[in-house]
Parts: C-alpha cells; sequence; structure tokens
C-alpha cells in the first residue's frame, strides 16, 4: 500500500524532539503516522483529547499556543480534517493559515521541497499536509524545521483519524481493549484502514477486515487482523463495525462489478447490522456513499450510529494534537 517514503524516516514516522518536555509522555518532534507508536503513547494523546472534549465552553477555553502558527497545506480535498484542524488550532490560540494549493506556485511547477523552503522562511510552528502520494508527508518533514502532522498521505496512514475513531469508541464503549471491532469495505486504498489497524490491535482489540478479494490489501494477514470475505463472518457478533467508502479516484481499473452489486454483498444494511452484537456501534469516517457502502437507515439510526460524534471528536483529538507536538516549544519559552 505504501507508495514513496523518506530516505531516513522509520516506520512510526514520528522522529524524536531534539528537546521534549520533562517529563513529556509523547517524546516525537511530528505525528506522520500511528505504526509504532506504544499503547502509552495512543493512550496520552487520547486522555489529552478527552480532556478537551469534555470541556464545558471549547470556544472560550484558556488559549495556550497563542502567538504560534499553523499552516494547513492540502495538496487534496478535505471537508471534516481541513476545518477541524483550523478551529482546533483557533480555539487554542493560534495563527492559522490554509495553503490554498489550486492557486499556488505548486500548480507552477514548484517542487516539494522548493515549498518546504519556502515555508521555513515563514517559521511556522506546526504544518499540518494532506498529500496524494505515500511518504511525501514524511519527506516534507525532513526538511523542514517545525512539528508535522499528517492529515492523510496516499494510501499510507491518517493518524489524527484513527485517534477520534479511537476516541469515539472509548467513550461510548468504555474501553477498546477486547472489543471485536469489523473495518469494511475498500481496506485496500484506504489509509483510515491501515492507521486504525495499527492502534485498534496496539489497544488490545480484535480487528477484522472484511471486503471482496480485491479490496484486501496483499499484506492483510502480516497486519495482524482476521480477513473475511463474507459480511456475515465478518459481522457475526462485533462491538463495532467501521465503514469505508469506494475510494474510485485511486482506483485503476475495476475492483468491483458495479455499485450496485457492492452494496448487495458488502454495504451496510440492517439486516445485515443484526448479525452483530445488539448494542453495536456504526462508524464511518465520511465522506458517505448512501446506498453504495451505507444504508440510510443504518446510517441515520440513532440507537447505533456515531457518525456525528466521531466529526466531534475529530477537534478535540486535533487539538490534543497540536497541544501536545508544542509542548518542548512552550518549554523552551517557559510558558
Amino acid at each position: 500500500m505504501s507508495e514513496m517514503k523518506g530516505p531516513s524516516e522509520d516506520a512510526r514516522g514520528t522522529a524524536p524532539a531534539a528537546a521534549p518536555a520533562k517529563g513529556a509522555s509523547f517524546p516525537h518532534r511530528h505525528l506522520l503516522g500511528i505504526e509504532g507508536l506504544s499503547a502509552a503513547e495512543i493512550g496520552f494523546l487520547l486522555d489529552v483529547a478527552e480532556g478537551y472534549a469534555n470541556a464545558a465552553h471549547p470556544g472560550r477555553a484558556p488559549r495556550p499556543l497563542r502567538g504560534l502558527t499553523q499552516i494547513n497545506l492540502f495538496f487534496e480535498a478535505s471537508t471534516r480534517t481541513l476545518m477541524s484542524f483550523e478551529i482546533a488550532g483557533k480555539r487554542l490560540g493560534m495563527d492559522t493559515v490554509s495553503f490554498a494549493v489550486a492557486t499556488s506556485s505548486i500548480k507552477k511547477g514548484e517542487t516539494l521541497l522548493d515549498t518546504a523552503q519556502t515555508l521555513n522562511a515563514m517559521r511556522p510552528d506546526v504544518l499540518v499536509v494532506r498529500h496524494a502520494h505515500s511518504g511525501a508527508v514524511s519527506l516534507l518533514a525532513e526538511k523542514v524545521h517545525c512539528a508535522v502532522v499528517n492529515a492523510g498521505d496516499g494510501r499510507h496512514e491518517h493518524p489524527t483519524q484513527a485517534l477520534l475513531d479511537a476516541l469515539t469508541i472509548r467513550r461510548r464503549k468504555g474501553r477498546i481493549a477486547g472489543l471485536t471491532i469489523a473495518i469494511c469495505g475498500d481496506i485496500l486504498h484506504s489509509r483510515v484502514a491501515r492507521s486504525n489497524i495499527h492502534l485498534l490491535g496496539a489497544m488490545g482489540a480484535r480487528v477484522r477486515i472484511v471486503a471482496p478479494p480485491t479490496l484486501v490489501p496483499r499484506d492483510g494477514a502480516r497486519l495482524g487482523v482476521e480477513v473475511h470475505h463474507h459480511m456475515a463472518d465478518g459481522l457475526r457478533d462485533c462491538d463495532v463495525v467501521m465503514m469505508l467508502r469506494l475510494q474510485t479516484e485511486r482506483m485503476q481499473g475495476a475492483f468491483v462489478p458495479s455499485e450496485r452489486e457492492f452494496f448487495r454483498f458488502y454495504g451496510l444494511t440492517p439486516d445485515k447490522l443484526g448479525l452483530a452484537r445488539p448494542d453495536v456501534l456504526v462508524m464511518h469516517p465520511g465522506p458517505m456513499n448512501r446506498g453504495v457502502e451505507i444504508a440510510t437507515a443504518v446510517a441515520d439510526d440513532l440507537a447505533h450510529s456515531a457518525i456525528e460524534e466521531q466529526v466531534e471528536m475529530g477537534v478535540a483529538v486535533r487539538m490534543a494534537c497540536l497541544d501536545v507536538l508544542t509542548r518542548h516549544l512552550r518549554a523552551e519559552a517557559g510558558t
């Protein structure tokens, strides 16, 4: 699934900070992926995010990152991720700028490394990057002097999505360890699936992937998950069902006969959901394609759906990441 990696970045994609804050529980300069993070490090991020999620008036909270600058550099379209990073930065007091790639010099042929040099000259404190190529964010992180957060790179990872999914599950179920969680749909092209597989496995969940053989990555078994090709087997007795959309923009060739056929066999309907536990939680990272991977009756079922809560937790998780990755800066400044 990986297409490109930076030459000196490890699989985790998180380089130790030059001077982490004393007693820091997340001693990494960047957040480029979930793979390789320990359960304690993941739990620390979730605990910080929980605090922001529980704030009575999040928009009126203290602004500990006042005076720091955040640049959002999105080479791919985004709604939820971009907006939640903007809101997160502003709630923390940061000067937040979203880089309009469509009208930038990148469209005139400027390379990614030249862009890195330009950004360095602007001296941001945090760079949030989404890119179509796996490993591009890691490569950029090697060339800039600030913290970098991966907002999704190709088919590689989307760490903050996995963190907000985990926070949603933990708040609704009280735990992650011991739960049976099925990730269903286009696993092959999904960075969300890969990050969730790493995170949920590290936190002690039993993870299943459910998809047609054409949409299962070749290294599926190596990822430590159960692989199922039939929804009836994959959903049986599950505590959480996480649906994924067909990422047709990343497909070269025919991976399914048609969307109609895909929905028939792999779309989440009330009947298929009935195979899971009675208190099953339904999740989707968005955007949803109703009638393709999920039925409207399931997506809007308030008794089971946590899709809206996922969006809400996205802001809290991104606040936590911005907070934690800049703590060494504040420690150095004595604030």
